[in-house]
């Protein structure tokens, strides 16, 4: 498994339990950022583990190839003095040696294919984080705006049946037929007014001439006492 793998699946693990806890978006990538800095961090520390590996089995293979001139030389020398068993001796050990240094060889390639794949996702690793980095603050405008038109929906109950808007205008119907009624109670006061007076005139009048016939009967009686 790759760096990247690896580092995508702790990444995703992380994220993922923000998410099932309802936590808040902008927190979910300041998160991920911090996670993928510090993933970002082991990578570049195992891409130099590699390249040192690397460096190591390089070393190792010159020095085996030099162990095997080494050894040659000698199995020459052994032989020039007549000595053929450590002549022979000597290019058993000049072989192992040359042996040894192929074997460093073939795993320094295959090393270093696997370090260049590293750095190959150890600079994509840094373009992600770079393009989040970029993203964090658009990513921001729109969670507030997501966020503004959600407070919104709430206040207004827009498409919502029971909403703050149908409450709203219920009362305004409860409070214009209160008004109506205050009105008409109004109006009938006024009118109840009116008959009153007009009632009142008649009652005044029938009084005004109770009155006069009574003065005309008191002097009536009275001029005729005279």
């Amino acid at each position: 498994m790759s760096i990247l793998d690896r580092l995508s699946r702790l990444l995703r693990s992380n994220v993922n339990d923000m998410i099932s806890k309802a936590e808040d978006p902008g927190k979910i990538i300041e998160q991920a950022l911090r996670d993928m800095r510090a993933a970002y961090g082991e990578a570049r520390s195992e891409v130099a583990d590699a390249m040192s590996q690397n460096a190591k089995l390089e070393r190792e293979a010159d020095t085996n190839r030099r162990l095997a001139d080494e050894y040659g030389k000698k199995a020459e020398e052994a032989l020039r003095g007549g000595n053929e068993d450590l002549a022979r001796e000597a290019l058993r050990r000049a072989q192992n040696s040359k042996d040894l240094a192929t074997g460093f060889d073939e795993q320094r390639a295959t090393q270093t294919s696997t370090v260049d794949q590293l750095k190959t996702q150890l600079r994509a690793l840094e373009a992600k984080i770079d393009e989040m980095e970029s993203k964090k603050s658009l990513l921001a405008a729109r969670q507030k705006t997501a966020q503004a038109s959600e407070t919104l929906d709430r206040a207004t109950g827009f498409n919502k049946a029971g909403g703050a808007m149908d409450a709203f205008e219920e009362m305004e119907q409860r409070v214009s037929g209160m008004e109506d009624r205050n009105k008409a109670m109004t109006e009938l006061r006024t009118d109840n007014d009116i008959d009153a007076q007009l009632k009142d005139l008649g009652r005044d009048r029938d009084i005004d001439d109770a009155m006069a016939a009574l003065k005309a009967k008191v002097q009536g009686d009275s001029g005729a006492k005279s």
